[in-house]
Formats: C-alpha cells, sequence, structure tokens
C-alpha cells in the first residue's frame, strides 16, 4: 500500500511512538488509532504492520497493539532514523550516525581502493567536486559515498547504503568548504587510483570533520 493517506498514517503513527507521545508499554487498537489518525481501518491495519516489521509494535488477540521500547526497533531502518531526527533523540540519533560512519566508511573506502574498480565514474566525480555549489555537491556527495561502500565489495557495508545516505543528507544544508571539496575529491581520486590507505584517510578526516561541525567545534 503507497497511498498518501497510507503514509500519513503510518509516519504520524511512527512518530508518536519514536518521540513517546505513545509511549513503550502502553496498549492501543486499531480503532483507536483509526479515530486518532482519521484513516480507514484498511489503511490502519497495514500501518500497524509495517510497524510492527520494524519492531515499534506488537500485536495479539487478548492485549491489542502494544508499543515496545526503544531496544525492539530496527533502528538501521530509514524510517525509525528519520522519526528519530524529527523527535526529541535527535542529538543522539546524530551522533550514532557519525559513529557508525566512522566504524564503516574508513574501512570501506579502504578495501573498494583495493579492488581497483572501474575508474571512469569516480574521476568524474573528482572533477565536479572540485567545482560544485552547495546544490550541486549535495547531489555529488550522496552518489560518492554509496559508490564507495558498493565498491567495497562488502554485502553488510553495502547494506548500511541507506543508513549512511541518510546521515549525508542530514548534511546537505551545510555549505561545503574548499577543504570540504578537496577531501572528497582526493577520496574519489584515492579508490579510483588503487590507493587504499590515501582512500582510508581521505574518508576518516571527512567523518573526523562533519563529527567536529555537529559538535560545534
Amino acid at each position: 500500500m503507497s497511498s498518501p493517506a497510507f503514509h500519513r498514517a503510518l509516519h504520524e503513527i511512527g512518530a508518536r511512538i519514536v518521540d513517546g507521545s505513545l509511549p513503550a508499554g502502553s496498549r492501543t487498537s486499531v480503532e483507536t488509532l483509526v479515530d486518532e489518525t482519521v484513516a480507514s481501518r484498511s489503511i490502519v491495519r497495514e500501518a500497524t504492520r509495517v510497524l510492527a516489521a520494524l519492531g515499534l509494535l506488537t500485536a495479539g488477540p487478548r492485549v491489542g497493539l502494544v508499543v515496545q521500547p526503544r531496544g525492539s526497533w530496527n533502528l538501521l531502518d530509514p524510517l525509525v532514523i528519520d522519526w528519530r531526527l524529527a523527535g526529541p533523540d535527535r542529538a543522539d540519533q546524530l551522533t550514532e550516525l557519525l559513529e557508525l560512519r566512522a566504524a564503516v566508511e574508513p574501512a570501506a573506502a579502504q578495501q573498494a581502493a583495493a579492488r581497483h574498480p572501474d575508474p571512469g565514474r569516480l574521476l568524474e566525480l573528482a572533477d565536479l567536486i572540485a567545482g560544485a555549489t552547495r546544490t550541486s555537491f549535495a547531489d555529488l556527495d550522496r552518489e560518492l559515498h554509496a559508490l564507495v561502500l558498493r565498491a567495497s565489495g562488502n554485502a553488510m557495508f553495502v547494506r548500511l547504503g541507506a543508513v549512511v545516505d541518510r546521515a549525508v543528507h542530514e548534511r546537505a544544508t551545510i555549505d561545503p568548504d574548499p577543504v570540504d571539496l578537496e577531501l572528497h575529491a582526493t577520496l574519489a581520486q584515492a579508490v579510483a587510483h588503487g590507493d587504499p590507505r590515501a582512500a582510508r584517510d581521505a574518508m576518516h578526516e571527512i567523518v573526523v570533520r562533519t563529527s567536529a561541525r555537529e559538535s560545534g567545534q
């Protein structure tokens, strides 16, 4: 189901669980959520199925719908990430995204360079990034990070692509300075030319600078 009404109901209920408006352990029902969201019963039922699959709800014939604690949530799902970013957990979510990037992306860049991927698009990106504006850099930045994860050849790194993309997208409103552009161009060139150490160092510095900006340093 992909209607606007479904997405509205899903996001409304999901956001309320994540922000604590529907606290862990509380019980509700499809009928109650129909009244609260003004959505149809079929739409609410489908939304609660999605939320159950994400670990936010459980359903039982006698207990109805029970809100689950954060430890049960699929915290790597982009929907849950977006709801946390929009709620009181925003600061914690940003920190966790940065910590995940710091653990994964430098290793992925090193592996990508060691595998000698097709350099064509990487070198194009390096040239485009060198002369990018904020608007054009945002899309190039996301493409580069996704390409590096795919080029690593590690299926688990690739699986984290949506999470990394969401973290990179969150920084899209920040103007890149010349150092940012140079580091991203260096990263693309290092992977393209098969230089694992340079690729890892460039990615590490990119994440460090992002973390410093986020903490206001």
